[in-house]
């Protein structure tokens, strides 16, 4: 099966090429050609694959094809909390409200939960997520119906003693799941946080991922009142915390928030494996303040974008952060030459792919690569004129403009209509079982 995109201007995220007009030929999974309009003659070859009666053709005129935006840190579930607890400080939120919350949750709200948030980020232009949540069974059982990408971790909190069932789940889920769904799904170890891990607990893990050979997910330094709870117990910063233990000497890390670094914590990462995964949206909703990333880059690391869980963001739609991501820096630094357009479209895309470890199939449009691509209509009113093709994706364009969204060579979302989820079931899905947890709290 090929998927011909007739006519479009592509926009490939590959070494700050310019965008151009051309054709796009997807062949079952993988992108087969890119053809440029300019090009003066076309491989007889090629000529023949593109006409032949199995190819469905997209018309991309007055059309944007991108690669899809990879939202590099989510909580899918907490999509049925939207709106729930708002405006508040984030440990009253996650003590309040989450917590008692999610512990109303059943397996079947997590599938659900999930569900809702894939309709919402596939109608925004992500293709990839990275989640970290309890119930994996039931999100990597979602991914695998829906088609999406998704990295998928085990949150593991040692606040108490589970006699190492949630250290057991995250060993099922890597065992059961990594690789599956046609290689859509990869996993990781997900340690919660320097706070909610003792030193023990964390290097055990550390040795799990070792031992499978697999990245670790952890969140780090997301509020000031973690890094004072981190002074008192072990007189280190949450960074030096992970530092000294190991953390960043042979192992792939993510490290969502990394908003209250010191110089000194920066040096820490700088030559690190993996980097930084930037929540702009959640972290000024929360009153979080801004992350170091323009510092962070100049030391050579790499930092991503991702929404963090609706619960606290109220919104998956990767491009509100990519706006707010470079906003907060230009305003950070006084500065509006700091983090421009085209970077923070690169935060979104092949840096987030950098991060999940799979850059080497997705995060830039080249051939031989994963069909993991959006269409974006530039014929409305707020797109035109079109002057500058990428400030307009990065300052004008919102989710809402997405036209179509493939993963893996499959269209998951043509002329805005989902194609693998039944969006009203799981929409009604959604308000019931959000109204029966809040219900119970």
């Amino acid at each position: 099966m090929r998927i011909h995109i007739r006519n479009t201007t592509i926009l490939t995220m590959n070494k700050e090429e310019a965008p151009f007009l051309g054709d796009i030929v997807i062949h079952n999974d993988r992108i087969e050609h890119i053809i440029h309009k300019d090009q003066q003659t076309i491989d007889p070859i090629i000529l023949e694959q593109i006409n032949h009666d199995d190819v469905q053709v997209i018309d991309g005129t007055d059309m944007v094809t991108m690669p899809g935006l990879i939202n590099a840190h989510q909580h899918t579930p907490m999509n049925l909390l939207k709106g729930f607890s708002d405006d508040l400080k984030l440990m009253d939120w996650l003590e309040k409200k989450m917590f008692p919350a999610e512990a109303q949750m059943t397996p079947e709200d997590i599938y659900w939960g999930s569900k809702l948030s894939m309709a919402e980020m596939i109608r925004s232009g992500t293709t990839t997520f990275a989640d970290m949540y309890m119930h994996m069974n039931q999100i990597a059982q979602a991914v695998e119906e829906v088609g999406m990408r998704a990295s998928l971790t085990r949150g593991l909190v040692f606040h108490d003693d589970d006699q190492g069932a949630r250290i057991q789940e995250a060993i099922e889920l890597v065992e059961e799941w990594h690789g599956q769904a046609d290689g859509r799904i990869t996993t990781m170890f997900g340690p919660h946080a320097p706070y909610t891990c003792p030193p023990d607990s964390l290097l055990e893990v550390i040795e799990l991922a070792k031992q499978y050979q697999l990245p670790i997910h952890i969140h780090l330094a997301e509020t000031k009142e973690e890094v004072i709870t981190m002074r008192e117990r072990y007189e280190q910063t949450p960074t030096q915390y992970l530092y000294e233990l190991g953390l960043f000497e042979q192992l792939h890390v993510m490290l969502p928030h990394s908003v209250h670094l010191t110089k000194r914590d920066i040096q820490y990462l700088k030559g690190m494996r993996g980097g930084v995964i930037h929540n702009p949206v959640s972290n000024l909703k929360l009153g979080c303040g801004i992350a170091p990333v323009t510092e962070m880059m100049q030391q050579g690391i790499t930092v991503g974008l991702g929404t963090d869980g609706a619960g606290s963001a109220t919104t998956l739609d990767m491009f509100q952060e990519i706006k707010a991501a470079t906003w907060l820096q230009k305003l950070d630094y006084g500065d509006p030459t700091v983090l421009p357009a085209y970077q923070s479209l690169q935060m979104a895309t092949i840096e987030s792919a950098k991060l999940l470890a799979i850059d080497h199939e997705t995060g830039t449009l080249e051939v031989g690569k994963k069909a993991d691509m959006i269409l974006i209509n530039l014929r409305q009113p707020h797109l035109q004129p079109v002057h500058h093709i990428v400030s307009l994706l990065a300052y004008s364009a919102n989710g809402a403009d997405v036209d179509t969204t493939i993963v893996n060579g499959q269209i998951l979302m043509r002329q805005r209509q989902l194609i693998t989820i039944d969006e009203q079931e799981v929409i009604r899905q959604g308000n019931i079982r959000a109204q029966r947890i809040v219900n119970g709290i």
